[in-house]
């Protein structure tokens, strides 16, 4: 370890440790009172007697001054030492309080008052420590004005308790705004009362500017799973019915979870200007919804002509701003509104009307949460439309098959009406606008198709009588046929949407019904197969 002074020899004087010149002084004063006594009692009998005592009185009392003289000049020497070590040591704490990062401090309990802080002080606050010196309680103004009155209330219940602990704001003279930590613990006196509070303050605005960061991604990524969950939850209850009532409704509740609305539509074009309201659900405690179904005139909206127009996303977050806003048919109550498309296929099907009373309660998160919602809302959409359709032509069809199946019962009544029958059912058969087939249940092959069927695929009567389904690929997939003789095992096959194919390679929509008759003594297939309309919205 380094020395704090230079070394300096020691004489044999200097070297005498301290209890011995105690001892030796106590000694000789003791000698000294002795003498002096012996001496008073002597001169009562010899006068020589005297003489010696008085010699060794004298001799005593110069050695007793000469050791009081030694030990006032030890004393006085580690006097100047322990002096000068006391100033190598504040000198050493005070360079070492200049040059870290922390502020030591200490206060007066009472007053409140600074009486000590080191260098680091002018480092945090930005403020000189001359200020300070000034002002002793000028280190008040330093703490944000929003935390002010909580730290000072801190501090004063800390000038009883002796405890002080706190993380708060403080502003530099620039006005950037720091976070710090303060600690602070109680020197007391003698009958136990606080008198000073001691203690560090650390600028901690990096560590607190990256909690706030995590709690900041935190939030995000939370937020982020309960979007993704809304989203799975709403793209499951999309798909559990295909009626339109169900999917709209469905809809409309997963947009709620999502985007605090007080007013949503699904607008779908009709043909020409009309646009219909297919879906519509207010808020509890809205009041101006429209008498079910809302339809709207394109031609008397300008602001409606140029949504449809565009199909694209829009988010106003003040429509008072807009001018032809009030042309928007039983919207017009509404402050803040946005709308996405619903485009399913490449197919524009309409847009997502939602509204708010207030404004500025829509932002472009909500927009995202929106658009995202309206991919498998779209196809939902589509695949009701193409459920309705097909259970529609699926009806008119089981009304022509049944015409069928009783000319067919005909058949088997009577032996002897059977000629009849068969002339019966013959004539339907041939005189159906609608495309009928025989073939085969087991290899599929063709043994009678009608007119329409020979207009609709292309062939001839001649071209595919003989031929099965697999030479002349009828069936896209194959695999469809499988699964349609599996389920006549089952019984007749209603409404089945499948792909055919014609003699010219085009692929068709085709609804189609089936049942197993007997013809000419072989187990076959009567099918009957119609165009599904392109115009219906179906799906490809």
């Amino acid at each position: 370890m380094d020395r704090l002074g230079p070394y300096r020899s020691e004489s044999l004087l200097q070297r005498v440790p301290r209890r011995v010149w105690h001892i030796a002084s106590t000694v000789l004063a003791v000698t000294s009172v002795l003498l002096f006594v012996a001496a008073l009692l002597a001169n009562l009998q010899r006068s020589y007697m005297v003489l010696l005592l008085s010699v060794g009185f004298v001799a005593a009392t110069f050695a007793l001054v000469f050791l009081l003289t030694g030990l006032s000049r030890q004393l006085r020497r580690e006097q100047r030492e322990t002096s000068t070590v006391l100033q190598a040591t504040r000198h050493e704490l005070q360079q070492m309080a200049d040059n870290i990062q922390e502020s030591f401090w200490t206060l007066d309990a009472k007053s409140q008052h600074v009486i000590y802080v080191n260098q680091a002080y002018e480092t945090i606050t930005g403020r000189s420590l001359r200020s300070l010196a000034e002002n002793p309680t000028s280190y008040k103004e330093v703490i944000h004005p929003d935390d002010r009155t909580h730290v000072l209330a801190r501090l004063e219940e800390a000038t009883l308790s002796g405890q002080f602990n706190e993380k708060f704001r403080i502003v530099r003279p620039e006005g950037e705004v720091r976070w710090v930590w303060v600690r602070g613990f109680p020197v007391r006196d003698a009958d136990g009362r606080v008198a000073r509070l001691v203690g560090t303050a650390l600028e901690v605005t990096a560590e607190k500017e990256a909690e706030e960061q995590v709690a900041q991604h935190l939030s995000l990524a939370r937020s982020a799973w309960d979007e993704a969950d809304a989203l799975r939850r709403a793209t499951l209850s999309l798909t559990q019915d295909l009626r339109m009532d169900f999917v709209l409704g469905a809809l409309l509740q997963s947009l709620a979870d999502l985007v605090p609305y007080t007013c949503a539509r699904v607008l779908i074009p009709e043909g020409g200007p009309h646009v219909l309201a297919l879906g519509e659900k207010m808020t509890v405690g809205s009041n101006s919804g429209s008498d079910p179904p809302l339809t709207l005139n394109s031609d008397d909206s300008p602001f409606l002509k140029a949504v449809l127009a565009n199909q694209k996303s829009v988010l106003i977050s003040n429509t008072g701003n807009e001018d032809s806003w009030p042309t928007f048919e039983a919207h017009a109550h509404l402050r803040s509104w946005l709308s996405v498309p619903l485009i399913a296929s490449g197919q524009y099907l309409g847009f997502l009307s939602v509204g708010h009373t207030e404004p500025n309660r829509f932002t472009d998160d909500h927009l995202r949460r929106a658009e995202l919602l309206a991919i498998p809302a779209a196809a939902a959409i589509q695949n009701s439309r193409l459920y309705e359709r097909a259970a529609i032509y699926g009806e008119e069809l089981e009304k022509r098959v049944a015409d069928l199946r009783q000319a067919q019962t005909a058949l088997l009544e009577s032996e002897a009406g059977r000629r009849l029958s068969e002339d019966k059912f013959q004539k339907v058969f041939r005189a159906s606008p609608i495309p009928f087939s025989i073939t085969t249940l087991a290899e599929g092959r063709f043994l009678d198709v009608n007119a329409a069927f020979e207009q609709r695929y292309g062939y001839s009567r001649k071209e595919v009588l003989g031929h099965t389904v697999h030479e002349l690929r009828i069936w896209e997939d194959p695999r469809d046929r499988a699964f349609m003789i599996a389920q006549l095992q089952c019984g007749p096959v209603r409404n089945v949407i499948t792909r055919l194919r014609t003699k010219a390679g085009e692929i068709r929509i085709t609804a189609y019904s089936a049942d197993r008759i007997q013809f000419d003594g072989q187990t076959c297939i009567l099918a009957v197969s119609e165009d599904v309309p392109q115009n219906s919205g179906l799906s490809n």
